[in-house]
């Protein structure tokens, strides 16, 4: 555990510069993890994993074409890819072993492969198989053509109190299935919630998603600055409390258009996240009801969040904030979602950026951390 003030600060300049997967920059220097989706139910997804599980070369390249890049950051790519000679698209998540490798993330990338392969909610992304050659390991996933949430935020500048219901609706969904199977999430923010063809969320990238099962902490120093909680700060071990604190986060943020704490240098950024949200002076476009909504989710001890108590997510899907929700609706995919944008085909990307090609190859890294991959 961390003790004085001045362990505190050395511990934290530590392990800031050792984050590697979360940007302390989050508008200069952004992680495009994008992933995506077109609707399928169970039986349709379980079929296209097995069609991809037939392809017997270890690079996806002699059974796709690559369309456009839908992202890019220090991991690598995400391609936009067509299965040769079939209407069909996903997004090909491409990360540099080498870049795995100099910032000591092996375990993180196995933790989001093998959690991802046990995963299958309408609310998350879903993976079919993975690849690896000497440059790179890759993930098939879903496409998910209606953006990055992030990116409407930006152009909008906030969300209406029903558009921020809806995306916090969906995220709760996720968060369910996923604690409710002992995992851990970790990284929620904007960037890493995705619209698909019906302008449903899906939580996507799970690079610091890990299972701990019940009554278990994790020690893991990871997450995105503003969006950390307090506990992981303080070396003290988390659980799924993490998530919640992270919840009442992404409702400010969504809201408003920027997080509570907030700043271009993480270690005073960890510091405003340990004074508190008490300190926090809230604006008035933010009602009572989500103002009470945000300060349980963001109490300072993880035992008295909302969510994390006796009742778990009930509690929040019971707050006067969520009041007339249509909770069946949501889950059935019957509730209109506010943020539907008309997609053309199943190669349109006009709802993301465009990139540069690839300057150069990464070098080829052999060392085998990857074989079972």
């Amino acid at each position: 555990m961390v003790g004085t003030y001045q362990e505190l600060q050395t511990y934290l300049r530590e392990y800031v510069f050792q984050l590697a997967l979360s940007d302390h920059d989050r508008r200069n220097a952004r992680k495009k993890s994008l992933h995506h989706s077109v609707s399928r139910d169970n039986s349709e997804v379980n079929q296209l994993r097995e069609l991809v599980s037939r392809f017997s070369s270890t690079s996806p390249f002699p059974y796709l074409d690559v369309i456009t890049t839908l992202g890019t950051g220090g991991f690598g790519r995400v391609e936009l890819v067509k299965l040769k000679d079939e209407d069909m698209t996903f997004a090909l998540k491409c990360i540099k072993k080498k870049h795995i490798v100099d910032t000591h993330q092996q375990e993180h990338v196995y933790w989001e492969k093998n959690i991802l392969q046990q995963i299958n909610c309408p609310f998350i992304i879903r993976l079919y198989r993975t690849f690896r050659d000497a440059k790179y390991v890759y993930m098939l996933l879903e496409v998910c053509l209606g953006g990055e949430l992030w990116s409407i935020l930006r152009d909008t500048g906030s969300f209406e109190e029903g558009t921020a219901r809806f995306c916090i609706g969906c995220v709760l969904e996720a968060f369910d299935y996923l604690h409710n199977r002992g995992i851990v999430y970790r990284d929620l923010k904007p960037e890493n919630l995705l619209l698909d063809s019906e302008g449903y969320i899906k939580v996507v990238d799970f690079g610091f998603a890990k299972k701990i099962g019940p009554g278990k902490k994790t020690w893991t120093f990871c997450g995105t600055p503003e969006y950390v909680a307090p506990e992981i700060i303080m070396n003290r071990g988390h659980d799924f409390g993490a998530d919640y604190w992270s919840l009442g986060i992404l409702i400010y943020e969504l809201l408003t258009g920027s997080p509570p704490f907030s700043g271009t240098d993480p270690i005073k950024i960890y510091n405003m996240v340990l004074k508190g949200i008490e300190k926090v002076d809230f604006p008035h476009r933010i009602g009572r009801r989500s103002e009470d909504l945000i300060r349980r989710l963001c109490r300072i001890n993880p035992a008295e969040r909302l969510g994390n108590r006796k009742n778990g997510i009930s509690d929040i899907r019971k707050h006067k904030w969520f009041q007339g929700f249509n909770w069946e609706g949501l889950r059935n995919r019957k509730l209109l979602s506010p943020l539907k944008r008309e997609i053309k085909s199943i190669t349109d990307h006009s709802y993301f950026d465009t990139f540069l090609p690839e300057a150069e190859d990464p070098p080829d890294e052999l060392s085998g951390w990857d074989k079972n991959f």
